[in-house]
C-alpha cells in the first residue's frame, strides 16, 4: 500500500478540505461532534472558514446511524483526484463488520494515499487499522474497543489512556467526545491556538483538552462505584475543602459513622481507602490549578491541602507518573 502523500500545507485563504467516512451503524456523536467543528473554525488569516467538509461513504445516499437520523453522504468515488487535507473515519457499532468490509477498507486506503492527515474517531481506529496505515504506530481508541485493537492488529502499538493520540500525520481518539478535543487540536495545529481557544468558547466546551489526558474522569469513575449516592454528597464536600486537613474522624463525622466503620465501609464500597480517595482528590484539583493559573507550584500544593512542594511531587508521580512541574509543561493551556 503507498504511503501517505506529504502535502504542503494549503493557503490560509484556502479552505482546507475534510472528508468524514461513514458506513452503516455509526455513533452520531462520532460524526458531527468534529464535523461541528470543522465546520465552523475561522480561518485568522483570512476571516472566511478554514475548513470545506464533506461526508462521504462507499456509495453515497444515506447512512444509517445509531439512532433516528440518517445521514446523506455523497460517493467517495465522487472526490476524484481532489487533494484531502483531513480524513476521518467515525466509529460506532458499524465499525467491527466495516473492518472486515474489503470495499470500505479499499476506500479509506486509497482516500488516504492522496491526504496531508488521517484520523480514526472512537472504534473508527479498528476499520483504519485494517488498511495496515497504523501498523508500527501508537494509537487509542474507546476503552471498551482497545484490546480488540490490539488483539487483533499486533503491530500497532495501542495505548488506553490517553485521549487522543498523534503519531506523525495519523491521529487516532478515544471514545465519542474524544473526537472533539481531537478536532480542536488540529484546528489549533492548522489555524493556531486562537482559533481552537475560539472554536472551544463557541461550542461551550469547558477546556481544549491536551491528547495526553486521560480518557478516564475521576469523578465519573467515583460516581460509578458508589451507585448508590451514599458517599456524593461527602465527594462534594471534600472537593471544597481540600485546603483542609481531612482525616478519617472527620470524614467520618460527616456522615455521622465511627470512623472504624466508615473506613470498612468506604473502603468497601470505593475500593479505595478514605487517605487515598482525598489524595486523589487533591491530585485532580492541583492538576486543574496547574493547566489553568499562574500560581507557583508552592502556593497550589497548600490550597490542595499537600502543604509540601515535596509532598504533592510524590503524590503526583504515584497517580500521574509526572512530577508537577512536568504537567504543567505538558498540558498548560495558555
Amino acid at each position: 500500500m503507498t504511503a501517505i502523500s506529504a502535502k504542503s500545507k494549503s493557503s490560509p485563504a484556502k479552505p482546507r478540505l475534510v472528508v468524514f467516512v461513514v458506513y452503516p451503524n455509526i455513533v452520531l456523536l462520532d460524526l458531527v461532534g468534529p464535523l461541528q467543528v470543522f465546520s465552523h473554525a475561522q480561518d485568522p488569516a483570512s476571516g472566511q472558514n478554514g475548513y470545506e467538509c464533506i461526508v462521504a461513504s462507499v456509495e453515497g445516499d444515506l447512512t444509517e446511524t445509531n439512532t433516528v437520523v440518517s445521514i446523506p453522504s455523497v460517493p467517495a468515488s465522487s472526490l476524484g483526484d481532489r487533494q484531502i487535507h483531513t480524513l476521518v473515519v467515525v466509529g460506532g457499532d458499524g465499525a467491527i463488520p466495516g473492518m472486515q468490509n474489503t470495499e470500505l477498507v479499499e476506500t479509506i486506503a486509497k482516500l488516504a494515499d492522496g491526504s496531508s492527515r488521517v484520523c480514526s474517531v472512537c472504534s473508527g481506529a479498528l476499520i483504519l487499522a485494517a488498511t495496515r496505515l497504523l501498523d508500527g504506530r501508537r494509537a487509542v481508541t474507546h476503552w471498551e474497543d482497545c484490546n480488540m485493537l490490539a488483539e487483533t492488529y499486533l503491530n500497532i502499538q495501542v495505548e488506553m489512556d490517553p485521549i487522543f493520540i498523534k503519531d506523525g500525520p495519523m491521529w487516532t481518539s478515544a471514545g465519542i467526545t474524544a473526537g472533539i478535543d481531537m478536532a480542536l487540536a488540529i484546528v489549533s495545529e492548522d489555524l493556531g491556538r486562537a482559533a481552537s481557544f475560539e472554536m472551544a468558547r463557541s461550542m461551550v466546551v469547558q477546556m481544549v483538552r491536551s491528547g495526553g489526558q486521560s480518557q478516564f474522569s475521576p469523578t465519573l469513575g467515583r460516581q460509578l462505584r458508589d451507585q448508590t449516592n451514599q458517599f456524593e454528597e461527602l465527594h462534594s464536600w471534600i472537593s471544597g475543602n481540600l485546603h483542609l486537613p481531612l482525616p478519617v474522624e472527620t470524614l467520618a463525622e460527616r456522615v455521622n459513622m465511627s470512623a472504624r466503620n466508615f473506613a470498612r465501609v468506604y473502603a468497601a464500597v470505593m475500593g479505595v481507602t478514605p487517605a487515598k480517595a482525598v489524595e486523589a482528590m487533591r491530585v485532580e484539583k492541583a492538576q486543574n490549578m496547574l493547566q489553568f493559573t499562574n500560581r507557583s507550584i508552592k502556593l497550589i500544593s497548600a490550597e490542595c491541602g499537600f502543604n509540601e512542594e515535596d509532598r504533592m511531587r510524590r503524590a503526583f508521580l504515584r497517580l500521574v507518573n509526572v512530577s508537577p512541574s512536568d504537567y504543567r509543561q505538558n498540558f498548560r493551556v495558555a
